[in-house]
């Protein structure tokens, strides 16, 4: 029951919170959020209707919690019923800072290579299956991404894409139960963050790129950017080039409220500035070249009648 606690604690600290979080201010203060979103206006979870955005966070809530109750029943699962030791290791000394960096350098690759496979092949598999249905009409029924939408999927479609790629390295390797928990934490910030469809924000500075990647691979109906990470797509011939459609959007909210105008004006006048500094700074200068000559020649005048007078 601890591991249950233990596990539910940090899903909700570190995907639930942090969605609602996002959720709240994007419809509490839209017009704020519309300037920090990529797709701007259309990316407001309300604009697609109170009804829709009720059924993601409920979904996604759902899936998340599954998660949890998933991995606590295959824990019991290998102790009570099989009577083997458990998939995570639990002991009372602690594994080393390197040991730890180790096998989270292990699990997110192992997991990125899982996500990215199940993810093209099965949820985007071009034979149209099942999974492939399902993950089209429901997680891709929303254009533009927030925060609960990472983990919105009909549920038979979130347990292969996320939550076995997420519980596969710990069970690979038998991490110890701090570096699982650890690992489960750095996760669901991760799909908080890159799912959340801001431009700005941590999502651009902690992991750099991997939301608008992510915010590209909705835009362009799943055509790429089946990974989180770019080297998968990259090495796969999969990247949406540049996030074509996320790049439009940004900039027709950009004319929508003038900013190129605004930017241009405001070089014009930088050029200005910087003219009218070297006129006056040229001006200075030939003043000061004037005020010496006419400096040298007082005193010539002044040494002509003192010289007469000797």
């Amino acid at each position: 029951m601890s591991k249950f606690t233990a596990l539910l604690a940090i899903r909700t600290i570190f995907y639930i919170l942090p969605s609602l979080l996002f959720l709240a201010f994007g419809t509490a203060f839209p017009s704020l959020a519309v300037g920090v979103k990529a797709q701007g206006e259309s990316a407001i979870p309300s604009r697609a209707g109170k009804e829709k955005a009720a059924r993601v966070v409920a979904v996604a809530i759902f899936n998340a919690l599954l998660g949890v109750a998933l991995q606590t029943g295959t824990e019991l699962l290998f102790t009570e019923v099989f009577h083997m030791r458990s998939g995570i290791k639990v002991t009372a000394s602690l594994p080393t800072p390197w040991g730890i960096a180790k096998d989270l350098l292990s699990a997110f690759a192992i997991c990125g290579v899982l996500h990215y496979h199940i993810h093209r092949y099965v949820l985007h598999s071009e034979s149209s299956s099942y999974l492939s249905r399902w993950h089209s009409t429901w997680q891709h029924s929303v254009r533009a991404p927030y925060a609960f939408v990472a983990t919105y999927d009909h549920p038979i479609c979130y347990i292969p894409s996320h939550w076995v790629p997420t519980y596969a390295p710990a069970l690979l390797f038998r991490f110890h139960v701090l570096t699982c928990h650890l690992f489960t934490a750095l996760v669901s910030l991760e799909e908080a963050l890159v799912y959340s469809g801001y431009s700005v924000l941590p999502s651009t500075i902690v992991f750099p790129g991997m939301a608008r990647r992510t915010n590209a691979h909705f835009t362009s109906k799943g055509k790429g950017n089946f990974g989180v990470w770019v080297l998968l797509d990259w090495l796969s011939g999969t990247t949406v080039a540049g996030g074509k459609d996320v790049v439009d959007d940004v900039g027709d909210e950009m004319e929508k409220h003038g900013a190129a105008r605004r930017a241009s004006g405001a070089i014009e006048n930088g050029k200005g500035m910087v003219e009218g500094a070297k006129e006056r700074l040229s001006g200075a200068e030939t003043g000061d070249r004037k005020s010496k000559r006419s400096e040298r020649r007082q005193m010539r005048k002044e040494s002509v009648p003192s010289i007469e007078g000797e």
